[in-house]
């Protein structure tokens, strides 16, 4: 008996000592859930954060991240062209790709990406082949650009598409220690004492030569082509594109260039070569050089951003340090040149100029290959 009751003490011990371990184990569990509890009841912003946040709607066009490049082709000048790059990479952190070519040889590189464009801008130097690329539908207007107002009127058409950021005039250059007395009109040099010295460029070659050419027929007719007849049966040569055409009348190996864009002229001269240029009193022609956001373009707003930069005080002042016209009418060019108020115009007209440039081109290189 004393063994059982011993046992029941012993049990009961046991007992008790399990039913407050379980009621301390209990209690515990108790406060963790308290805690959980508390947790949850956090103010909503709180709330959210701790748990899975749902997934981020799809980037809108805006918020995708801004590009930080540039395609450009430019036909030159080579050195206005490097300084306007250089300054507007410098001003907005983009970076440009540019391409440097002849009008000729940027239309060409055109049509042989028409199927996968690069380029986001195009300067040609020649306007009515800006206007041919316009009515192609490759370019694309630009309503909103900066100093669009203070272009001359006929530097900028209605659409907003064209913008002649800069400009050169055709005339005739020669070398002042060949030369004594300068021609005064381009019907001069199918004169006797011209044969065999005079130079033109290639009008496929120079858009600003073509430009020529076109501008002149345009006010003569087709009797205009007697000219350029008169001209091949005088040894005039058709010498490449503008530097091929002027470098011989640099160095004197000939005597004139015809047609040449005046810039160049005006460079020799800064540099002290012998030569000189004049505009013949009948008048010549100005071509503005289209600068053009192209249809496209994979970098749009840089686009936007060149096109103002071009008729900035900045670039134009670049334009006439490097003896371009401005296309801005009230910057003025380079003090050591003709202003455009100073140039006697031909008559001619850009549409008619635009439609005929293609007929005119392979009539004349007919005469001159």
């Amino acid at each position: 008996m004393k063994a059982s009751k011993k046992m029941g003490r012993v049990s009961k011990s046991v007992l008790m000592t399990m039913t407050m371990s379980l009621t301390l184990l209990v209690t515990a569990c108790g406060s963790s859930t308290t805690g959980s509890t508390a947790s949850s009841n956090a103010p909503k912003e709180t709330q959210t954060t701790t748990q899975t946040a749902p997934a981020p709607a799809p980037a809108t066009e805006a918020a995708k991240p801004k590009s930080d490049k540039l395609t450009v082709y430019v036909a030159g000048p080579g050195k206005m062209a490097a300084k306007i790059k250089e300054d507007f990479e410098a001003k907005t952190g983009v970076k440009v790709e540019q391409f440097d070519g002849t009008t000729g040889k940027i239309l060409a590189r055109l049509e042989a990406e028409k199927s996968n464009p690069v380029a986001d801008v195009v300067i040609l130097a020649s306007w009515p082949s800006g206007i041919a690329l316009k009515e192609q539908g490759l370019t694309q207007s630009y309503e909103g650009a900066q100093n669009v107002d203070k272009l001359y009127d006929t530097w900028v058409d209605k659409e907003k598409h064209l913008f002649g950021y800069s400009a050169s005039a055709l005339g005739i250059t020669y070398n002042t220690k060949l030369v004594s007395k300068p021609p005064v009109e381009w019907a001069d040099l199918a004169k006797p004492e011209w044969k065999g010295v005079v130079n033109i460029p290639d009008p496929s070659l120079s858009g600003s030569a073509l430009d020529f050419i076109s501008g002149y027929l345009n006010e003569h007719g087709d009797g205009g082509w007697t000219l350029f007849k008169s001209l091949k049966s005088n040894n005039v040569a058709m010498a490449g594109a503008n530097k091929e055409a002027l470098d011989p009348v640099i160095t004197g190996a000939k005597s004139v260039v015809m047609a040449g864009v005046d810039y160049m002229a005006y460079e020799a001269m800064a540099k002290g070569e012998h030569v000189n240029i004049m505009y013949p009193e009948s008048g010549t022609v100005i071509n503005p050089r289209p600068a053009m956001i192209m249809k496209d373009a994979k970098n749009l707003e840089n686009a936007k951003l060149f096109m103002d930069y071009l008729l900035s005080d900045e670039a134009q002042k670049v334009v006439a340090d490097n003896y371009l016209l401005p296309g801005r009418a009230d910057i003025p060019a380079h003090e050591s040149r003709s202003q455009v108020k100073d140039i006697k115009l031909l008559k001619y007209d850009w549409n008619w100029m635009t439609e005929k440039g293609p007929a005119i081109t392979s009539e004349f290189l007919g005469i001159y290959k």
